[in-house]
């Protein structure tokens, strides 16, 4: 049988280190004639790849620059996966290209919405009688996939989130000003806060940055984050407020969100804006608003050294869990203790944690709902340990670029489902003949 890999959802600091050590792992147990595997191949742009049949062979993949590299190399795609009952031609053509190319083991590297993917595929696998084992390699930023202590990504977009924190502190520490001045960091997570936790790290104590927390987990009260400013700004004459994207008042609605055409899905982002223009209206004092947005889950420059290692740990056993048939299962991470720090990998059903968010638990937040709590920190804490040496040229850092070779097509071009195989992606880098390959594939 064939192993396919893929990608899928916002990329993170580390998912290519996920993907590098599910093809280092099959490479392990062997390849070709006398492996247990016969090739492993990426498939372009997720589950829409599929669709179209663009495949990557990844036999001469550089996995060491590959794990260095942010981004997601094979590519990525959101994309709702319907039940069989609504697109059967769909999973029909799913399952065409997955027996075309004898695949009999699909990976693949998501959050709570592809790990519904994992589900729905493993239901139609075992319905139709083919023999495809389906296996979750779990990564978001937002760290919110139940049954997973952390999730791959998040402890380098904390590192990133908190350092970030504690260098614009020291900025504000230096200046004086008559009316005083806020700072205000706008995180991403969506409905859950994870990420405006994670600035906490940044400070140790009580008047240290960030001097406010403001969580979805928390109903948004306007009269006690003022309250609260003009303390921190008449103590010490400026004020920094970390805001998560997702915070919503007492009835509910979000702080800002908003929605495209037919899509009904909340679009989160601005919620900090709201917040600075607010706090600087009310007291009266100048704001400064940062919404690093992508930066914090792209920047392998500042990578948790632990959380690498549980990017790869993931993907080594969801390579164990398609070679020992167990189909339907995401390698998760448990944690064993917090000093010291320990944690294994375990089987969780996709189907139990498929499109499920972990919120942060009430008591990782403080009684006045705008910081973390001593069991929060301890919980924070390890994931953001250690760093990695990074390779740099002229003063930046490199990203290897690799021609990814394609795999040629054995079916008709696939022309359903067109307005999600359009969905915007960049290209592929280099060759012309990849590009063109690309082109006649859909994507």
């Amino acid at each position: 049988m064939n192993l396919l890999y893929a990608q899928a959802g916002g990329t993170t600091a580390v998912i290519n280190a996920s993907a590098a050590a599910a093809i280092a792992a099959a490479r392990e147990y062997g390849l070709g004639e006398g492996g247990r595997i016969g090739k492993v191949l990426a498939a372009r742009y997720g589950i829409l790849g599929v669709l179209a049949e663009s495949f990557v062979d990844c036999g001469e993949i550089d996995l060491e620059a590959l794990a260095a590299t942010p981004g997601g190399l094979f590519g990525s795609c959101r994309f709702n996966m319907p039940r069989e009952d609504e697109a059967p031609a769909l999973y029909a053509r799913l399952f065409d290209v997955l027996a075309a190319h004898d695949i009999g083991g699909l990976l693949y590297n998501g959050g709570n919405g592809s790990l519904a993917v994992v589900a729905e595929l493993s239901a139609a696998a075992r319905q139709r009688g083919y023999p495809l084992v389906s296996v979750g390699i779990p990564k978001t930023i937002d760290n919110d996939i139940e049954g997973c202590d952390c999730c791959p990504g998040f402890g380098s977009a904390a590192k990133y989130l908190a350092t970030s924190m504690r260098e614009v502190s020291r900025d504000l520490a230096s200046m004086s000003t008559r009316k005083g001045r806020i700072f205000v960091m706008e995180t991403m997570g969506r409905n859950v806060g994870w990420l405006a936790a994670a600035t906490a790290l940044a400070g140790r104590d009580p008047d240290d940055a960030p001097h406010i927390i403001l969580f979805p987990e928390v109903p948004f009260d306007e009269v006690a984050l003022l309250a609260k400013a003009e303390r921190v700004l008449t103590r010490l004459g400026y004020c920094a407020i970390t805001v998560a994207e997702g915070i919503r008042r007492a009835d509910g609605s979000p702080v800002r969100a908003r929605t495209y055409g037919n899509d009904m899905h909340l679009r989160f982002g601005g919620a900090g804006e709201e917040i600075a223009l607010l706090v600087s209206g009310v007291l009266g004092c100048h704001r400064h608003y940062a919404a690093p947005d992508y930066l914090q889950r792209s920047a392998a420059h500042w990578v948790s050294a632990i959380d690498h290692v549980q990017a790869q740990a993931v993907a080594r056993a969801a390579v164990s869990y398609a070679l020992e048939g167990r189909d339907g299962m995401v390698a998760t991470i448990r944690r064993l203790s917090d000093t010291p720090y320990r944690w294994d990998i375990v089987p969780v059903a996709a189907v139990a944690v498929a499109d499920l968010e972990r919120r942060v638990p009430r008591e990782f937040i403080t009684d006045d709902g705008m910081q973390m709590s001593e069991a929060g920190r301890r919980y924070l804490a390890p994931l953001v340990v250690g760093e990695r040496a990074v390779n740099c040229a002229d003063g930046l850092p490199v990203h290897g670029s690799q021609a990814l070779p394609m795999v040629a097509r054995k079916l008709e071009q696939y022309t359903g489902f067109a307005a999600d195989l359009v969905y915007a992606r960049p290209q592929p880098p280099s060759a012309e003949s990849r590009l063109d390959a690309d082109a006649s594939a859909g994507l």
